[in-house]
């Protein structure tokens, strides 16, 4: 299973598309989604150490993939070459 981080702000139309973006992807991959606002604490500190710009920000197994819009064919390709982590 691969966890993904979506760090999230209020009143974000970009926040919105790469929920649904990741909801589609749900289907055919093994995810973990939690959303984290970047309004609390944890949220302040997860972008601060991952270097998150602006939301959405997307964390795959702890480590920064992207932030601000969400690209599903980028993300797509991640997904198919990247085994999941050992737990």
């Amino acid at each position: 299973m691969t966890d993904i981080t979506i760090l999230t702000q209020a009143s974000c139309a970009s926040c919105e598309q790469a929920k649904t973006v990741l909801s589609g992807l749900s289907e055919d991959h093994s995810l973990d989604i939690r959303e984290v606002s970047l309004e609390t604490e944890e949220g302040r500190e997860l972008a601060g150490r991952a270097g998150v710009v602006f939301a959405p920000g997307i964390l795959i197994n702890g480590e920064l993939f992207s932030y601000g819009r969400l690209s599903e064919k980028k993300l797509r390709r991640h997904l198919s070459h990247t085994p999941p982590p050992v737990r």
